[in-house]
């Protein structure tokens, strides 16, 4: 294929319901088909309800998408055309690689709106992108595994810790706790690299700003009955507390945009339980579709590009 022809841009995220009507067949899917139980749907209702009604994820996830292809089209590069995959809600990954399949898309990069690879987030993304390809006969995918240790995006992350940190006083010690969605422990079992990669980026960023004191922890998991990966934030902060710790610094760096598990989990859950234990807790800005953190996506899906066909 000539390389003046238009690349496929596929950006693959979770989704989210964008009225309260997708609420059901949203947590329905996330379910593999099984309903949940009238308590469930309430529960993640009022937390919807806690945060405005719906999630500003589903436009802020159009906004990242758009803005990325924004930047790789003028930048000098081949020109791109962005297809949007969803995990949960539609458009579904399956409907985007049929959308290219159908628009003559021979060739395209597959990017995850998260930093770190685990099988069961990053790699099922991918597994649906390459089924629903070789069911159609392309398009040919060059899929990123994971980006949370390029430079641009480790600058990006280090900047929104210091400019948390800014929001207390210069003599204020503070403990910066690093987190990503939690996932179930058997992971461990396969040596998934997840849980490695949460603590690489987070002690680059802790390197770059000389951080005295941080942490790590989990968030939102899942209610299935099994362990996840832990401690919970939330016992973290408890844990913090018997230590003797006043301020805290949250920066969510396994997600890129502002939804259910930063406005609730974050900005409500934890900041209510750190009141309640005299603690101060900030968090940090999400990235959304921060300029500079495209850049650094768009740095990435070139330099995948230019891979090609070796191994990612």
């Amino acid at each position: 294929m000539a390389k003046n022809e238009v690349l496929g841009l596929l950006v693959m995220a979770y989704g989210t319901p964008r009225s309260a009507e997708e609420i059901l067949p949203y947590y329905t899917h996330i379910r593999r088909g099984r309903p949940p139980s009238q308590e469930q749907l309430d529960d993640l209702t009022r937390r919807y309800q806690a945060i405005g009604g719906v999630s500003p994820l589903a436009a802020i996830t159009e906004r990242q998408a758009y803005g990325l292809a924004e930047i790789l089209n003028v930048d000098g590069g081949r020109k791109v055309r962005p297809y949007i995959g969803l995990k949960h809600t539609s458009p579904f990954i399956e409907d985007a690689v049929k959308a290219m399949n159908h628009d003559g898309i021979e060739e395209a990069v597959g990017i995850v709106l998260a930093p770190h690879y685990s099988t069961m987030s990053i790699g099922s993304y991918q597994k649906t992108a390459l089924t629903a390809s070789a069911s159609l006969g392309g398009p040919k995918l060059w899929l990123i595994d994971s980006w949370h240790m390029h430079p641009l995006f480790l600058q990006v992350l280090a900047n929104r810790v210091a400019e948390g940190l800014q929001k207390f006083s210069s003599n204020a010690e503070v403990t910066t706790i690093f987190s990503a969605h939690s996932l179930p422990e058997k992971i461990l079992q396969i040596g998934d690299p997840y849980p490695d990669q949460l603590k690489e980026s987070g002690e680059a960023v802790a390197r770059m700003l000389q951080l005295k004191h941080y942490t790590f922890a989990w968030q939102s998991a899942g209610q299935t009955g099994e362990p996840w990966l832990g401690p919970d934030i939330l016992d973290k902060l408890r844990e913090l507390a018997k230590a003797g710790c006043r301020n805290v610094l949250s920066c969510s760096q396994g997600f890129v945009a502002d939804h259910l598990e930063v406005l609730y989990d974050i900005d409500i859950e934890a900041k209510q339980l750190a009141a309640q234990l005299g603690i101060r807790l900030e968090r940090t800005h999400q990235m959304n579709d921060d300029r500079e953190f495209l850049k650094a996506l768009a740095a990435v899906v070139r330099e995948r590009e230019n891979k090609g066909d070796e191994t990612a």
